[in-house]
């Protein structure tokens, strides 16, 4: 479970602005690869934290209500939110690794705080002038990158249901992009949008 246990090893270290970094979107049909980057209040590596932050954990674990809550309070409590996409165009001009890459670069880039360290879900970024750390199943283990994994869930779902109402016929509201059997049953009758990716097969 999710727990602050390398952020106070690294706040023991000296390390005070710890970014978690995850993604969102990576396996979608529709619509962009979303990545959030959150900075926890440093405080609470050395006092207790609101009763509520022991219920930030992987954001695949929670439901859609719960993330919300949660998504809000993080938005509220947090010292630095930043968010950054890459949109279907560049998951096919790119591949959807080096996109998904690109998105976590650009989250933060839009932290308003500079973080002293970064803990990246799965391996550490390229071309990124921070220390960092990669951390496997960082949205498990780590709070700080389960935060970022609420905050990039909560947000993408919330454009991909705007989405809906501008490309109608996919179902995106339930299925949020993904290749459910209405999703592929529609892309096949339909034929895709402008912003599904067209590299990806739906067999």
């Amino acid at each position: 479970m999710a727990s602050f246990r390398l952020e106070k090893a690294l706040a023991r270290g000296g390390a005070r602005l710890i970014a978690g970094v995850d993604e969102v979107g990576r396996g979608a049909l529709f619509g962009p690869v979303v990545a959030a980057a959150v900075i926890l209040p440093p405080e609470w590596l050395v006092r207790r934290p609101p009763a509520w932050v022991s219920g930030v954990v992987d954001s695949k674990l929670l439901s859609g209500a719960r993330r919300s809550v949660l998504a809000a309070s993080l938005s509220r409590e947090a010292a630095a939110v930043g968010l950054g996409l890459a949109t279907a165009r560049e998951i096919d001009d790119l591949n959807i690794h080096r996109a998904t890459r690109l998105a976590m670069v650009r989250a933060l880039e839009n932290l308003a705080r500079p973080p002293d360290v970064v803990l990246v879900d799965g391996f550490p970024l390229k071309d990124v002038n921070y220390r960092q750390m990669g951390v496997p199943r960082g949205d498990r283990a780590c709070r700080s990158i389960a935060a970022a994994s609420i905050v990039a869930k909560v947000f993408r779902d919330g454009l991909i249901e705007a989405l809906d109402g501008l490309y109608g016929g996919y179902g995106l509201a339930r299925n949020k992009g993904y290749g459910t059997e209405e999703h592929i049953r529609s892309l096949r009758e339909r034929g895709p949008s402008d912003l599904h990716r067209a590299s990806f097969k739906i067999g």
